[in-house]
């Protein structure tokens, strides 16, 4: 998030290529079972897939709908709320393993669980991941980029024990 330091971290959130910085900036996060633990999983998970692709530090922050949808009306013109915003860090040789920063807003993800039929944790982490995803280029502009960037999720999901968020059957089962 630009501009804005951390005020928390946690340290069990690396692999030994990859350190995601967990940061509680606004929302009432105590709805997800230790968020942090979950984002030490997705980073030991992205590293062991990605390898040294998923080298360095990302910030993920654990916001609120108005924060995020500051940061999309100030970034990026769009004056509403979003799940997840990415910032990926320009080249910076003061801080070259510095990826970028994710945030993600609590109330969104909420409803988005709700109405999707899946269980709020397995949603945050797949968010948490695409935005990660982001910072690593990866995109979704084509169906080219979309579906590889799908795969991807998924396949590192499935490491976690998560089930592919993009089949529909949840949500027509719930």
């Amino acid at each position: 998030m630009p501009g804005e330091p951390g005020q928390a971290t946690d340290p069990d959130a690396q692999s030994s290529t990859l350190t995601l910085e967990v940061v509680a900036n606004a929302g009432d996060w105590s709805v997800i079972d230790q968020p942090e633990r979950l984002v030490a999983d997705i980073a030991r998970a992205a590293a062991a897939a990605l390898g040294d692709e998923a080298c360095g530090t990302a910030t993920i922050a654990l916001s609120d709908d108005s924060e995020v949808r500051r940061l999309n009306a100030t970034w990026r013109g769009k004056d509403k709320a979003t799940n997840v915003l990415s910032f990926p860090a320009a080249d910076n040789p003061g801080e070259p393993d510095f990826l970028g920063d994710v945030i993600l807003a609590i109330e969104t993800l909420e409803v988005e669980a709700r109405e999707l039929g899946v269980p709020l944790a397995h949603h945050f982490a797949h968010l948490v991941l695409h935005g990660f995803l982001h910072l690593l280029g990866y995109d979704h502009e084509t169906e080219v980029e979309a579906e590889e960037m799908e795969r991807l999720e998924v396949r590192i999901l499935a490491t976690l024990g998560i089930p592919d968020p993009y089949d529909s059957a949840p949500a027509a089962a719930g």
